[in-house]
């Protein structure tokens, strides 16, 4: 796939099959998230893969944090949302937890190492759309909950910076859109 077609065709693909996706094309896609820039070469990427039941104690976690959100626990209705953020993980055979572990080094701004796994993370939507399969970016308030790095056992300076659903798409595939260039770019020329 021409790299300005992905660029342009690749969408959020929120439905996929539950097959599962073979472990090469996994790390392929891994690896192409560790060539993105980063300042200094510090690679502060941390990726964790989920499959199978793997995904559980992901979905465990989500709930436990949505229940500290409820007025009451116990009712029918907060049941039903309860059980609906166990089951996020599950909607996709594959969960890539994306986190940053900065590197404790004065020359390196923190801002930079942030920069660099969300640059990981397109990269990784971009080798999963030219390998045919889907994936999806999902970020919130959840990924900066302790729970969830405690969870992965980072540091207390590294976070969940999101979870990226991967599987073979089963949905339509969406038509992008997007301002003209010259409403967001400003051209300088002159002092």
């Amino acid at each position: 796939m021409d790299l300005f077609d992905a660029i342009k065709t690749r969408r959020s693909i929120g439905v996929v099959q539950q097959n599962p996706v073979p472990k090469e094309l996994i790390e392929k896609i891994l690896e192409a998230g560790t060539w993105a820039p980063n300042h200094h070469r510090t690679e502060p990427w941390r990726f964790f893969v989920l499959t199978g039941d793997g995904r559980k104690k992901l979905g465990e976690t989500l709930a436990s944090i949505k229940i500290k959100s409820l007025h009451d626990p116990d009712s029918e209705e907060s049941q039903k949302v309860i059980d609906k953020e166990k089951n996020k993980p599950l909607r996709a055979p594959v969960v890539i937890v994306a986190a940053v572990q900065p590197t404790k080094n004065n020359k390196v701004f923190v801002q930079e190492e942030y920069a660099a796994v969300h640059a990981a993370c397109q990269n990784i939507l971009l080798a999963a759309h030219a390998l045919g399969l889907g994936a999806v970016w999902r970020t919130g308030d959840v990924c900066y909950a302790p729970e969830v790095s405690s969870l992965f056992n980072l540091p207390e300076d590294g976070e969940v910076v999101g979870f990226i659903y991967l599987g073979y798409p089963n949905m339509k595939q969406l038509k992008g859109k997007r301002k003209p260039l010259d409403e967001v770019t400003t051209w300088i020329d002159t002092i």
